[in-house]
């Protein structure tokens, strides 16, 4: 049996972008699973005022819910790697992906491209600043709940975007739903190949 898991911001007693968690976990329940069970993610989480990452963690129903504090991580260095993983769905077996963070070296994190096509992070949704608006790759890895939101807004437009183009970026950004959209401060990326 697979299991799939939501990570979701919870602070003041809201859960951010919980619309766009729900959609998410249902469409993977009906992909996954001969059921049209709905998950109500919210009925599962204890709400709090000091802001926690929550992890729910389900397969076609919630099996367990983890709570953690919200640890601060600075992204400054990023190696780009070209691999062909698909991460369609939120699986809680993140194999593939953990093994190329492995190959990052000094690096803080890595971009994932696929055939020069960038991609995510290992736990992010990228956006870059053109010097008029704000892209993100229409490929990614996974369609995160911020980057959802934010092209509904039309903040964020969807567009392949490349290695040039990353070299060209005025501005880059991350999209989770723990930091929501994290400018990061001069960007330094490392090409492979």
């Amino acid at each position: 049996m697979s299991l799939f898991f939501e990570t979701l911001f919870v602070a003041n007693h809201q859960i951010r972008n919980l619309s766009y968690h729900n959609r998410r976990a249902n469409r993977t329940v009906r992909e996954n699973f001969s059921t049209n069970r709905s998950l109500d993610l919210k009925s599962a989480i204890t709400l709090s005022k000091s802001p926690k990452r929550v992890k729910v963690i389900y397969s076609d129903r919630i099996e367990r819910v983890e709570y953690h504090p919200i640890q601060k991580r600075v992204f400054r260095t990023f190696k780009v790697i070209d691999a062909h993983i698909s991460y369609r769905y939120k699986y809680l077996d993140r194999q593939e992906i953990d093994q190329l963070f492995r190959t990052r070296g000094e690096c803080d994190d890595i971009i994932i491209s696929r055939d020069g096509l960038l991609q995510d992070t290992s736990i992010a949704n990228i956006t870059l600043f053109d010097g008029e608006r704000w892209i993100t790759p229409a490929s990614p890895l996974l369609r995160g709940t911020v980057r959802e939101s934010l092209i509904k807004k039309q903040i964020v437009l969807e567009k392949d975007v490349t290695i040039k183009d990353l070299k060209e970026a005025k501005a880059f950004a991350m999209m989770n739903a723990i930091v929501g959209f994290q400018r990061v401060k001069d960007p330094k990326f490392i090409i492979e190949g």
